[in-house]
């Protein structure tokens, strides 16, 4: 099992959702006593949380914690041993095809045809999810330029640098205008200054009232999340805002780690 959890409170109670945000008595993302296996290794164990509609949730933790089976039983991908996760109240398994509309998922390796341009990986995905008439060169002009991808339009995909294929990524993603954003790791190994331009976008989208949950690697990235949830061997460390689970330390690296570190050497017990 895992331990308790320490300086988070409990989730909030549907009342006390309600009276924040009138719209928000479903909440975007709730995860119940989430577990799941492969084989004999156990990846998560009992995870619940809710997240409320609106604003970046940081995911982060070591390699091996359990955050891209997280994310990907979140967007569909595998489902849970046992547990539930709904989105906007939808089941991601029994309502599987609702929750897939909600949703903009961005695996570690997002799938873009790499000897195809942007504005054909851009077409392509707007033909998946069926974008039609006037609707298309509006959403090419938005998220492409949202992206400032639009002067590349003819660039081959391949040739692009990490943080601009990372950026066209996300623009594939939006095309359907999703509710929720799951992102795994999206700027891992991209340069400081695309993985700054990545998260100007993120706080865009979530000042168009957009849910993210985004795993990263890079904890100076934690501090622009609204919120953090410390994944540790599959189970929930800490759920709290970055300034909570910094609390006395100078930074949040170091703040983790001593949370680690105080879970692999706990106090002894008399």
């Amino acid at each position: 099992g895992c331990p308790p959890m320490h300086g988070s409170s409990d989730p909030p109670s549907e009342n006390a959702l309600i009276d924040t945000m009138p719209d928000a008595s479903v909440p975007a993302i709730r995860v119940q006593s989430v577990t799941k296996s492969y084989g004999a290794i156990r990846a998560v164990t009992g995870l619940s949380f809710d997240l409320p509609r609106g604003g970046v949730c940081g995911l982060v933790g070591s390699d091996g914690a359990g955050k891209t089976t997280l994310l990907r039983m979140v967007a569909t991908m595998i489902p849970p041993d046992s547990g539930t996760i709904r989105v906007n109240g939808k089941d991601v398994i029994g309502e599987r095809h609702l929750v897939k509309e909600m949703i903009g998922y961005m695996p570690q390796r997002f799938g873009l045809y790499t000897d195809l341009t942007v504005s054909e990986n851009f077409d392509f995905f707007m033909d998946i999810y069926g974008v039609s008439g006037a609707e298309r060169p509006q959403r090419r002009d938005r998220y492409l330029g949202f992206s400032n991808l639009l002067p590349f339009l003819d660039r081959r995909a391949g040739d692009l640098s990490g943080g601009m294929k990372q950026k066209l990524g996300l623009a594939c993603v939006l095309v359907h205008e999703p509710k929720v954003l799951i992102l795994d790791e999206p700027t891992t190994g991209v340069d400081p200054v695309s993985r700054s331009e990545f998260w100007e976008i993120l706080s865009q989208m979530r000042g168009m009232g957009k849910t993210i949950l985004v795993s990263t690697a890079y904890l100076d990235e934690g501090e622009k999340c609204d919120r953090l949830i410390l994944l540790h061997d599959g189970c929930i460390l800490a759920d709290a805002t970055p300034r909570e689970i910094r609390g006395g330390h100078t930074d949040l690296e170091e703040a983790i780690i001593q949370r680690i570190q105080s879970m692999a050497h706990p106090p002894e017990v008399r």
